[in-house]
């Protein structure tokens, strides 16, 4: 073991997105609502859905660890850690970062774990890996955002202010140590509030029933098992919360918003975006967007958006990459790199 503090970089990214395309106009055919109202309110134009008995959590995390792993020249055996950040696990328990790791059919017993801080989850699961890395407890990470949110959402008119948001998807990076100075993860900056924990939340099956089967079975409380979200409070926070924490890594680390080559926001919603691209002062070219195509991921958000900005060449070595996310708790945080 290296005692000695040393960076992590991101050796390798990848990402997997179910086939089925499903467009607003698809959705037109569900729920009282249409093209125009969606992109209005979210930016988004069409979402992936993952197909039953071919998509699962884990697998669809599985296809973009290896295409990061292979970008890394790395095999799955070499893989020294898991961090998997998700809010829709393929279990209840156990987590789907074991599943993980039975998918890659990686034999030795290295720890594997989940990460539940939804939205911004990739980018605490990015943290604690940098931090095992940092320490010289592991070299080779393997940190993983991966979803299905569509077998979860209330497709209906009901449900619509929050259904038309989401999508399925997974992305992954490979974390290792870092050779060069002054490059690699140069800093994380992690929070949450809890005192809004009810404002974005699915509340059942909860625990704290001492018969949560029981409960379940009523059909009068079939909301609960729904995306319920304060869209309003959720935006107001988000707005303030993003540049916050975009300007505590920049500051951490002596640079200006002007120095950011590319900024990699969740994808929550356009609009939110755009008025923190707004408020950096960041041209078209310095920051990633693909909501459009895919919707809200959550925890896969980042990384799906990450892999595409490095396969189009839009990221290159030597430039300055600001990860950022907010989301359900409320959380928050941001990774700033110098690629």
């Amino acid at each position: 073991m290296n005692n000695s503090l040393r960076n992590s970089e991101i050796a390798g990214v990848g990402h997997y997105v179910p086939e089925r395309v499903v467009t607003n106009a698809d959705l037109t055919t569900l729920m009282d609502t249409t093209d125009e109202w969606i992109q209005e309110r979210t930016g988004i134009k069409e979402r992936r859905w993952f197909t039953e008995g071919t998509d699962t959590t884990a697998n669809m995390g599985a296809k973009a660890a290896r295409r990061a792993l292979e970008m890394a020249g790395l095999e799955p055996d070499d893989v020294q850690m898991i961090v998997f950040a998700t809010l829709s696990p393929d279990y209840f328990f156990p987590g789907s970062g074991v599943l993980l790791q039975r998918e890659l059919g990686i034999k030795a017993p290295v720890p594997a774990f989940d990460v539940r801080n939804q939205c911004s989850g990739f980018v605490y699961a990015l943290s604690m890996a940098d931090q095992f890395i940092k320490t010289g407890m592991y070299d080779n990470v393997l940190v993983v955002g991966s979803e299905i949110h569509s077998s979860g959402l209330d497709i209906s008119t009901r449900g619509r202010a929050v259904s038309v948001i989401f999508g399925d998807g997974a992305g992954a990076v490979v974390m290792r140590p870092c050779t060069r100075e002054g490059h690699g993860v140069l800093s994380t900056h992690l929070h949450a509030q809890g005192e809004h924990a009810e404002e974005l939340i699915v509340k059942e099956p909860s625990s704290n029933r001492q018969n949560r089967t029981a409960y379940l079975q009523n059909l009068e409380n079939e909301v609960g098992l729904y995306p319920i979200m304060n869209g309003q409070n959720v935006f107001k926070h988000a707005v303030v919360r993003f540049p916050q924490v975009i300007k505590e890594a920049l500051d951490a680390n002596g640079y200006q918003p002007q120095d950011i080559d590319m900024l990699i926001p969740h994808q929550a919603n356009l609009r939110i975006t755009q008025y923190v691209q707004q408020k950096m002062g960041l041209p078209d070219n310095k920051i990633f967007s693909n909501i459009q195509r895919y919707g809200n991921t959550t925890a896969a958000s980042v990384p799906i958006a990450l892999s595409e900005a490095v396969q189009e060449g839009r990221i290159k070595r030597g430039d300055l990459v600001c990860l950022a996310a907010f989301g359900s708790g409320f959380t928050w945080a941001s990774a700033l790199i110098k690629w």
